[in-house]
């Protein structure tokens, strides 16, 4: 067994703890989801074996094929959709995963209703908002605050999907090394779920998805309750 993954997710646990501390989070408030997509399955038997129980993919497809490739998984195992779906995959989604992290659109929404109500199943899910307008990344546009309200009547349509357990918000935010740009995003993020929890008290917004490899730290700092860790701890990955 190649013993660099074992070390490598350790270290990135040693450094949540550390910015917990710094920024007085408690440790038990941030998860470790260990993006796996595009890994193969005898890696991703090093990271459970290491201690991981959070597993993120993008690719239902794939992430069934590798559920069938592992043997003896922990009980605990969870796995977290954190791509764009396509909506006519959404089935493999509430078949193949714990949590769909990237809920991006009312279309989306009324789609894995339908199917969950059919299947008499509930899903946990995350919105994705798109905090830095970039056209490239998908999610509801909250870049700028003073158009927040036109959200609200599609936030109405998702949340009547009773099947949904919305949990908390996502986010992708656009690349920067400026650490004080990188915190303006995720602050942003963190000030759209208190917005949106004010207006609906109903729903419990509780988790913010928010922060990578280069930048968790600032996330850990502006209340991140999940962060996404790939090739720091799982290395490339296969083309």
């Amino acid at each position: 067994m190649d013993l660099f993954i074992d070390r490598n997710y350790k270290k990135v646990l040693n450094d949540i703890d550390s910015y917990c501390n710094l920024f007085n989070r408690e440790r038990e408030s941030v998860k470790l989801i260990v993006v796996t997509k595009s890994q193969p399955s005898e890696k991703i038997e090093q990271v459970i074996a290491a201690g991981a129980r959070y597993l993120g993919e993008n690719y239902p497809e794939e992430t069934r094929e590798k559920k069938n490739e592992l043997v003896n998984l922990p009980e605990d195992l969870e796995w977290h959709m954190i791509g764009h779906l396509q909506s006519r995959k959404s089935q493999l989604v509430i078949n193949e995963f714990t949590m769909m992290q990237s809920l991006d659109s009312v279309k989306l929404a009324k789609r894995l209703d339908r199917q969950l109500k059919a299947s008499n199943k509930k899903l946990p899910v995350l919105l994705q908002f798109n905090v830095g307008g970039e056209e490239s990344k998908y999610g509801w546009n909250a870049s700028d605050k003073k158009k927040w309200p036109s959200l609200i009547s599609e936030m109405e349509e998702v949340i009547s999907c009773t099947k949904l357990i919305i949990q908390g918000l996502m986010t992708m935010p656009p690349f920067t090394k400026n650490e004080a740009e990188s915190r303006t995003y995720f602050k942003k993020l963190r000030e759209i779920g208190e917005y949106l929890q004010s207006r609906f008290p109903e729903i419990s917004i509780n988790e913010y998805s928010m922060g990578t490899s280069h930048d968790f730290k600032m996330a850990i700092a502006e209340g991140a309750t999940m962060i996404r860790i790939g090739t720091a701890i799982m290395g490339s990955r296969e083309k």
